[in-house]
């Protein structure tokens, strides 16, 4: 026994060595007050901390670390803000009486501790902790926070934080799904009252804003639509009245009143060249003596100067007569004759050819001003029936084009011409037909024309202006104006009627057109006839017809077609 006494002892003081090796400034080792001081600072602390679990409602008393230093900010499980409110009358007395304020044998320990434990809070103390602050810096009283009074609970906490939080987390959850239960109950509700009000536009239809909203219009939108529809109906009235009192100011003045142009895609297009037009025969001279430059110099100088008529003055003259007399008997007829102004001139010329057009009276609105290159490319594109100029070369080159052409010329002799009707003269072979006669030797003519009599001839340039007559014709026929039609037509050729007419005849029948007037003159000369008919044209494909015409003094126009053209060249 002796032995085991003896041992116990030894290991106690082994133990007081290990546990307890810090001395103080004394230099003597802890008593065993001193551990029963540390023990119960340790009880306190567990329950300070576990005063402090039980909610925002409670405080908790100061509590002082191994060192001195007070613990603060002891926060909530179920708060954010520190637990600083006072306790409350109902919470059972016990908890606050369990916690004992720490023994001065703990203070009066800290404060003799060794230098070691003395640097230990200051470098803890140096670092930027929010959970201890200096005891003497401390409020002397807890400040008390005013929470709202919809969040404070009467309900009484309860004893175990575990239960009480999930409690707690149980009715946050319930809250969250009520909520969310509610919110898409609502949605719901609406989506359908939306669904009844406005049905919505199928995918495939997409509709503009400005559509949507005339499908659902707000009495605003309303408003808004009939004002703006009111104003555009007062400023197209007050357009429409002032368009009819200036259509009937220019109808009162004399020379205001100028009819619409026909479209193009229904007019019959009879293109003219300003040399045929109107006499330029000194600036042609200057343009070949003097250069490009002289000559638009002298246009420019000369601009307000009206150029006199050429040799198809009076034929684009006539053609707006008849436009004139189809407009009374038809006043939306769009079949009509439409001239245009084709030139190779510069577009600085053009001032003057305007004001000698408009001088004269001249229904033109179309020109075509190429500067220098040949117009014939534009006739296919300005829809053309018939091309009339003055240069042969660019007549040629139309009449190769598949275009009807022929260049003018105009009578050495001032003669008189009829203003109320449109009078065309027409040669057959080569100008209405083709040069198939032309092959054939004057000796086999009877024989060749007998035995093909009933076979119709092959159509010439002109058979399809011709056609254009014809069919203006018949629109005065319909309203009973044979005897007043503005348009005649002539045949002027050089066969006998015996032995070829009767093929001429039926060859225009088969066709489907008339001709007003047939002349076989069986290879006499032809000028003293054209000068008995004065028509305002007339085509031919032998020039020695076209001099002698001229001679005369009619307006002639030479068609460049068939073998003769050959043989003359």
């Amino acid at each position: 026994m002796s032995n085991i006494t003896l041992k116990s002892k030894s290991y106690e003081k082994l133990i007081n060595v290990l546990c307890f090796p810090i001395k103080n400034e004394t230099g003597s080792r802890y008593s065993k007050d001193s551990l029963e001081a540390d023990k119960s600072r340790k009880d306190s602390e567990k329950s300070g901390a576990r005063l402090s679990t039980q909610g925002s409602q409670e405080l908790t008393l100061p509590k002082t670390d191994s060192r001195g230093y007070l613990v603060r900010n002891q926060w909530s499980r179920t708060s954010q803000s520190p637990s600083t409110r006072a306790p409350s009358a109902d919470e059972p007395r016990s908890k606050n009486n369990s916690l004992k304020p720490p023994n001065s044998s703990t203070t009066s320990r800290t404060s003799s501790t060794s230098p070691s434990h003395q640097e230990s809070p200051k470098r803890l103390s140096a670092q930027p902790s929010p959970l201890t602050m200096p005891l003497d810096s401390r409020p002397s009283t807890p400040p008390e926070v005013q929470l709202p009074a919809a969040s404070r609970h009467n309900t009484k906490i309860y004893e175990h934080s575990d239960a009480w939080s999930l409690g707690i987390g149980r009715e946050a959850r319930e809250s969250r799904d009520t909520r969310r239960d509610t919110r898409e109950s609502r949605d719901t509700h609406s989506r359908d009252t939306h669904q009844r009000e406005y049905p919505r536009t199928p995918p495939t239809e997409w509709k503009s804003h400005t559509q949507r909203k005339m499908l659902y219009p707000s009495h605003l939108d309303q408003d808004c639509s009939s004002n703006i529809a009111r104003k555009r109906e007062e400023e197209e009235d007050e357009e429409e009245a002032y368009w009819a009192s200036m259509r009937t100011l220019y109808e009162k003045t004399p020379g205001c009143s100028r009819p619409r142009p026909p479209k193009p895609k229904h007019a019959i297009t009879i293109a003219v060249s300003s040399q045929a037009l109107f006499n330029m025969v000194d600036g042609r001279k200057i343009y070949e003596e003097e250069g490009l430059e002289k000559y638009m110099e002298y246009q420019l100088c000369n601009e307000n100067v009206v150029l006199t008529p050429g040799p198809a003055f009076r034929f684009v003259k006539a053609l707006q007569h008849v436009n004139a007399r189809l407009r009374e008997l038809y006043p939306d007829e769009q079949d009509l004759f439409d001239i245009v102004l084709m030139t190779n001139n510069h577009a600085q010329v053009g001032v003057r050819l305007i004001n000698s057009v408009n001088h004269y009276g001249l229904l033109i609105d179309r020109f075509c001003l190429t500067g220098g290159k040949s117009p014939v490319g534009y006739l296919k594109a300005y829809l053309t029936n018939l091309y009339l100029s003055a240069d042969s070369d660019k007549v040629q080159e139309a009449i190769q084009e598949g275009i009807a052409s022929a260049t003018m010329f105009d009578g050495a002799k001032d003669m008189t011409y009829c203003d109320t009707q449109l009078r065309v003269a027409f040669d057959g072979d080569a100008c209405l037909f083709s040069d198939e006669s032309d092959h054939v030797t004057k000796e086999h003519v009877f024989q060749h024309e007998t035995l093909f009599e009933n076979k119709p001839l092959a159509q010439g340039p002109l058979k399809g202006f011709l056609e254009d007559l014809g069919r203006l014709q018949k629109k005065f026929y319909a309203k009973d104006e044979r005897l007043r039609c503005p348009i005649r037509t002539y045949l002027v050729t050089a066969r006998s009627a015996a032995s070829s007419g009767a093929r001429v005849l039926k060859t225009l029948r088969r066709w489907g057109l008339e001709i007003d007037e047939a002349l076989f003159l069986a290879g006499a000369a032809k000028g003293p006839i054209l000068v008995k008919i004065r028509p305002h044209i007339f085509f031919d494909d032998h020039m020695f017809q076209i001099e002698g015409a001229q001679k005369a003094g009619t307006i002639t126009s030479h068609v460049p077609y068939g073998i003769n053209q050959k043989v003359n060249n």
